[in-house]
């Protein structure tokens, strides 16, 4: 008789989080960060907890919250840069109508810059300018790619000279193939109908 190993999965539980609440930016002038935000891209002004010692400004819209701080000194606030840089860090939002943004920027005298992104014969249109303050905004319609976890075992895996990426994805994806496209194809069918 041998022995017999059985193997336990430990099941880690799912984090209590439910969305993204905020992001919060330094300003060096709150009102003309709100103006930019309400003005720009539709964010409504909303009551701010009158408990804070420090001044700045709550806005909403589309699910997420924009936090506006007064800085203390010019220091505080990244320096606005004079290049847009796409690889730059980034707040995003998801567009249905990227040209009416574009001609929106144009009438306003906010300069951006433009990229299209490319998987697998899906094409997304990205936008990217500066807020007054220099952090960068990206608009784009990236909800036409869809979301796949990396633990899918991708298709067509972007780091295959990476040592470690490779051994952990490179061995299951000629596995799996048939299996992720065709729970991909159920999905697609289920979301269509």
């Amino acid at each position: 008789m041998g022995l017999e190993i059985i193997e336990e999965e430990v099941s880690t539980p799912a984090l209590p989080l439910m969305s993204l609440n905020h992001v919060s930016f330094l300003c060096s002038s709150v009102s003309r960060s709100v103006k930019f935000y309400e003005e720009v891209l539709g964010f409504v002004s909303i009551k701010r907890p009158s408990s804070f010692k420090f001044h700045g400004a709550w806005l909403f819209n589309y699910g997420v919250g924009i936090h506006l701080l007064q800085c203390n000194s010019p220091d505080d606030v990244p320096k606005k840069k004079g290049v847009i840089n796409p690889k730059d860090n980034h707040i995003s939002f998801q567009c249905s109508d990227i040209h009416y943004l574009k001609r929106r920027l144009e009438e306003m005298g906010i300069p951006y810059v433009t990229a299209v992104v490319e998987e697998g014969g899906i094409l997304v249109d990205q936008m990217f300018f500066h807020d007054p303050d220099g952090y960068m905004v990206e608009i784009c319609n990236c909800e036409n790619i869809p979301v796949l976890p990396l633990s899918s075992c991708p298709l067509k895996f972007p780091y295959t000279k990476d040592p470690i990426f490779s051994s952990i994805y490179g061995k299951c994806r000629d596995e799996v193939e048939s299996v992720i496209m065709e729970a991909l194809v159920t999905d697609m069918m289920d979301i269509s109908f």
